[in-house]
């Protein structure tokens, strides 16, 4: 299966939020579209699991933007569905322009010879990634070192176990972020709080290690449950929720300093 390199993107690689010039924060999603481009056809996908988690992390654009706005940061969020290149895998990961996701076959991945594989990647992710360390760079000429938050979504139910949580905090090794927003929604007590649950930050979290961690700017990912994130209300609540949880922390000037961990 092939693609020419160089044709144009029917639709942007990615989305740019503009926020405050004086923004120390940058929120970013790796998996905030759906959209198939047409020359892949719907890459064999049943139109029933086109707009299922296989295809986005359903609601988390949404969120993000609305994080943006109550932080006063920009946010950039991919432009392609996850099942025509994940962004949040390196390239030749398992996953990463995958021929089954979730034991759903995707026909059109497979048997991609390298010059579709190069397409794509042009077209899709790098761009995307391209946009991430721009807007880094650009926090950094303007307010010196940034802090990067990650938003993902999750569904309730992975080969017939029940998650329990509401809402995961996904690190690594810097916790400058994530322990103060693991403790303050544990605070709440209304909510069940996975630390690293239901993915592991420190074997899921490509574009957060890329951008942040491999630089030591701080740094987090949130993942939330799918079923509390139905519509435009729960994305407001999700995005008030974790702005009032991000900013004891991020009102902190000791935060913006370089360090690795």
């Amino acid at each position: 299966m092939s693609s020419s390199p160089s044709a144009l993107p029917p639709f942007p690689p990615f989305e740019i939020a503009r926020g405050a010039k004086d923004a120390r924060l940058l929120v970013i999603c790796d998996h905030a579209s759906a959209a198939i481009p047409a020359d892949l056809g719907d890459l064999g996908v049943a139109p029933d699991m086109r707009y299922a988690h296989i295809a986005w992390d359903i609601g988390a654009a949404a969120v993000t933007r609305l994080l943006a706005r109550r932080l006063a940061c920009p946010a950039v969020l991919s432009g392609a569905s996850r099942l025509v290149v994940d962004c949040n895998r390196p390239l030749g990961h398992p996953q990463s322009m995958p021929a089954c996701s979730a034991g759903v076959p995707i026909p059109g991945n497979r048997h991609l010879d390298e010059a579709a594989i190069a397409a794509r990647a042009e077209a899709w992710f790098t761009p995307y990634h391209r946009a991430v360390e721009a807007e880094v760079a650009r926090l950094r000429r303007n307010g010196g070192v940034p802090a990067v938050i990650s938003i993902h979504s999750f569904t309730p139910v992975m080969e017939g176990f029940e998650r329990p949580w509401h809402v995961g905090v996904l690190w690594n090794r810097d916790p400058r972020l994530a322990e103060p927003a693991l403790r303050g929604l544990s605070r709440r007590g209304d909510l069940v709080v996975g630390d690293n649950q239901p993915y592991s930050g420190r074997t899921m979290n490509y574009s957060l290690d890329i951008h942040a961690g491999a630089a030591g700017l701080p740094h987090v990912s949130f993942e939330l449950r799918q079923d509390l994130l139905t519509g435009a209300a729960d994305a407001e609540r999700w995005a008030d929720l974790l702005a009032d949880v991000l900013a004891p922390s991020l009102a902190d000037p000791g935060l913006y300093r370089a360090r690795i961990y």
